[in-house]
C-alpha cells in the first residue's frame, strides 16, 4: 500500500501519526483529534504550497500512526516521540542554559550528592531545578560540609587502603574505607540530607536540637558543636535556599522576537512573586520552526505552533511546573496542556496569554529582552572575552574562570611516527611560546589511548616535579577513550600528596562536536552552533590538531629522506647530513648536477649519488 493510499485509510480516532523517509527514519511527527482528516490536509494542493509541507511531503515515502484515548494523551505520546525520533522537521527545543539539580545515588551502596543538569531513571533522588544555577551548588557544598556525604569520584562499591584528603580535614565519612564509618551512621547522614533537600528543615531542626542538648548533659561537647553547627547551616539554607516551591506566585513567562528569519525566546522564572533567572533560546533554521506563505512569498512565523509545540517539550516530563505559564500568543492546545499538566502534577496548572493589566505589562518586558537578545546574538559579532570565559566555566562545570587551557593531540599514519601536541590559551588568545612537542617513545602500533596516557603523564609530572602552576582546564581532542586515558595518566601521578589538584578535564569529540567532562560522562555537553563557547573550544582544538599534524609530517619528512640517502651505496650517517646540511632537503639533493655534487662528495661517491637519482629515471620500461 502507498503513502496515499495509507493516508485515504486512516481511522477517525485520536492519535499519532509518523512520516518516515525512504531509509527509515522517522522526519515528522504531529498528533491530531482525527487522524484521516489531519493527515489528508497534507495532500490539499494549498498545503503543498507552503515550503515546509512540500518539503516534507516530497521526502516522505511511508506514514504509521498509533491510536490513543484522546486528544491529551495524544499531546502527551507526540512529546515524547518528538524527544525520542528527534525528527528534522518538527520544532526542537535548543537551550544556551539548562538549570541544574541536586542529586542524591539512592542506590548505591553509600549515596554521594552532587550537582547534574540532566536526569536520568537510574534509582537516584533528584532535587531541583534550582534559580539561579549557583544555588544548587551552595546547597551542596553546605550539605557537604555540615552531614560529610562526598561527591568524589571513588568507587564506594569496594573498600581502598586509605582515605583521601577529604577524611583527615573532616569533609567527608570516609566510606572509601573499611571501619572509618558504618552502614548506620552513614543512612542516618543521608536521612539528615534528604529531608533538607525536600523541604523539612523545620522538623530536622527540632531532632538536631534535642540530640545537641543530650550530648551536652552528657558532656560530650564537642559532638554538641557539632550538631551546633548542622543547625546553624539549616538556618543559612533556608535563608538562601529558593528551590522552585508550589507557591501560589511562581510563574514562567514567555516573550519572543522574530526578524530576519530568526527567533529569540525569552523566558523569566518567578518565584516567590521575584524574577529570580532568565533563560534565552535561539533558532535561525527556517525549515524547521517557520511557514512561507504563498501570496507573497515571504516567511512568516507562527508563534501559535511555535509554542504548543515548545510548550508541550518543556513541561511534560518536567519534574516541576509552576502553577502559572504566561505566554504572548493564544494557542490551540493550551487548553488541553493544562488539563494534561494539571492530571501529572496533581495541582491545577494554568497556561494564560493576558491580554491587559500587570500579567499583559510583564509579558510584555520578556518581549522587549527577547527583542535584546536577538540583537546580542544575531547581530552583535563577538561577546565580550569575560562573557565567554563566564559561560565556559558554566557549561563546563568550572571553579573558577578559565585562565589557561592546554590542549593535546595525538597524530600518526597507522601507528607510525606516532606525535603529539600540547597548545595553550591562556588570557584570551593562544601562546604559541608555551607550545610542545612530543614525540610518543613507548608506543608501539595504532594505540591512541596509550600514547595519550604517555604524552599526559610527562607533561604534568614535569610541572608536579618543578612546581609549576597547573592548567585552568585540560582540553582532550577525543571521545571518552583518550579522555579516560589522560585522567589515568593524572591519577597515577597522586597530585594531591604533593599539595596540587587535579585540574578540570575534558574532550571534545570530532564530527559530532560533543564534549565530555571527566566525572560525568554520561551528561555530555552539546553546545548550540552559533556558541561562542563552542567557537572557542573548536579554535584550541583545531589548532592543536594543525600543530600535531605539522610536528607529524616534519618527523615523517625526515624519516623519508634519511632512509632514501641511507638506501644509496656508499652514503653513511656523515655524509647524509653533509648533503642534507649543504643543500637544504632531499628534493634539493635530487634536483643537483653532477658538479654540485662533486662539489661536495669525493667523485666516486658523488657519481653514485647523482646515478641513483637520475639512473631511476632511465629505467622506466619501454
Amino acid at each position: 500500500m502507498d503513502l496515499y493510499e495509507k493516508i485515504r485509510n486512516l481511522p477517525t480516532q485520536p492519535g499519532v501519526y509518523l512520516y518516515k523517509n525512504a531509509s527509515g527514519k522517522v522526519i515528522y511527527v504531529g498528533k491530531a483529534k482525527n487522524l484521516r482528516a489531519r493527515v489528508r490536509s497534507y495532500l490539499l494542493e494549498s498545503s503543498q504550497a507552503n515550503a515546509k509541507t512540500g518539503s516534507l511531503m516530497r521526502e516522505a515515502v511511508d506514514l504509521e500512526y498509533i491510536l490513543v484515548g484522546n486528544e491529551i494523551e495524544a499531546l502527551a505520546l507526540e512529546s515524547v516521540l518528538i524527544k525520542q525520533k528527534q525528527p528534522r522537521f518538527n520544532v526542537m527545543l535548543r537551550d544556551d542554559k539548562s538549570y541544574p539539580y541536586v542529586k542524591l545515588t539512592l542506590a548505591d551502596r553509600y549515596p554521594k550528592i552532587f550537582v547534574t543538569r540532566k536526569i536520568f531513571k537510574d534509582g537516584a533522588a533528584y532535587y531541583g531545578p534550582y534559580f539561579p544555577g549557583s544555588l544548587a551548588y551552595r546547597v551542596v557544598e553546605l550539605i557537604h560540609r555540615s552531614f560529610l556525604l562526598p561527591s568524589c569520584k571513588v568507587d564506594l562499591e569496594r573498600y581502598h587502603p586509605r582515605a583521601c584528603l577529604e577524611y583527615y580535614i573532616h569533609r567527608c565519612l570516609g566510606p572509601c574505607v573499611q571501619e572509618l564509618t558504618t552502614p548506620e551512621i552513614y543512612k542516618v547522614a543521608v536521612k539528615q540530607a534528604q529531608m533538607v533537600l525536600e523541604g523539612r528543615a523545620d522538623e530536622l531542626e527540632i531532632e538536631l536540637r534535642e540530640k545537641m542538648e543530650a550530648a551536652a548533659e552528657a558532656e560530650l561537647f564537642e559532638a554538641a558543636a557539632k550538631l551546633r553547627d548542622q543547625i546553624s547551616t539549616l538556618r543559612q539554607l533556608h535563608e538562601k535556599q529558593r528551590m522552585a516551591t508550589t507557591d501560589q506566585d511562581d510563574a514562567d513567562v514567555f516573550g519572543y522576537h522574530f526578524e530576519d528569519g530568526m527567533l529569540a525566546v525569552n523566558l523569566f522564572h518567578m518565584r516567590e512573586g521575584k524574577i529570580v533567572d532568565r533563560r534565552e533560546f535561539f533558532w535561525d533554521e527556517l525549515p524547521e520552526t517557520f511557514e512561507s506563505v504563498a501570496e507573497d512569498d515571504k516567511q512568516h512565523f507562527d508563534p501559535a505552533k511555535f509554542f504548543a509545540t515548545m510548550l508541550s517539550q518543556m513541561y511534560i516530563d518536567a519534574l516541576y511546573v509552576p502553577r502559572t505559564v504566561l505566554v504572548p500568543v493564544e494557542f490551540e492546545e493550551r487548553e488541553a496542556l493544562s488539563a494534561l499538566l494539571t492530571e501529572r502534577r496533581k495541582h491545577k496548572i494554568e497556561i494564560v496569554t493576558p491580554l491587559r493589566g500587570d500579567k499583559r505589562s510583564l509579558v510584555d518586558l520578556v518581549c522587549q529582552n527577547a527583542r535584546h537578545s536577538h540583537t546580542q546574538r544575531f547581530r552583535v559579532l563577538e561577546p565580550s572575552q569575560k562573557a565567554i570565559q563566564e559561560a565556559l566555566a558554566d557549561a563546563l562545570m568550572l571553579p573558577g574562570l578559565p585562565e589557561r587551557i592546554e590542549c593535546f593531540d595525538i597524530s600518526h599514519i597507522q601507528g607510525t611516527e606516532t606525535v603529539a601536541s600540547l597548545v595553550v590559551w591562556e588570557k584570551g588568545g593562544m601562546n604559541k611560546q608555551l607550545y610542545r612537542k612530543f614525540k610518543v617513545k613507548t608506543v608501539e602500533g595504532v594505540d591512541d589511548f596509550a600514547s595519550m596516557r604517555e604524552v599526559v603523564g610527562r607533561r604534568y609530572k614535569r610541572l608536579r616535579d618543578e612546581k609549576q602552576r597547573f592548567p585552568s582546564l585540560i582540553l582532550i581532542d577525543g571521545g571518552i577513550g583518550q579522555l579516560h586515558a589522560a585522567a589515568e595518566a593524572l591519577e597515577a601521578l597522586k597530585l594531591e600528596e604533593s599539595g596540587a589538584e587535579m585540574p578540570p578535564l575534558a574532550s571534545i569529540a570530532k564530527r559530532e562536536e560533543v564534549i565530555y567532562i571527566y566525572g560525568n560522562e554520561q551528561e555530555p555537553v552539546v553546545l548550540e552552533r552559533r556558541s561562542p563557547v563552542l567557537h572557542l573550544i573548536q579554535m584550541i582544538r583545531d589548532e592543536s590538531h594543525r600543530f600535531a599534524v605539522g610536528y607529524h609530517r616534519q618527523r615523517r619528512a625526515m624519516r623519508d629522506r634519511e632512509s632514501e640517502l641511507e638506501a644509496i651505496p656508499g652514503i653513511g650517517i656523515q655524509t647524509r647530513k653533509r648533503l642534507l646540511t649543504h643543500f637544504g632537503s632531499l628534493r634539493a639533493v635530487e634536483q643537483a648536477s653532477a658538479e654540485s655534487l662533486a662539489a661536495v662528495l669525493p667523485p666516486k661517491t658523488a657519481h653514485a649519488v647523482w646515478d641513483y637519482f637520475h639512473g631511476k629515471k632511465d629505467e622506466q620500461p619501454a
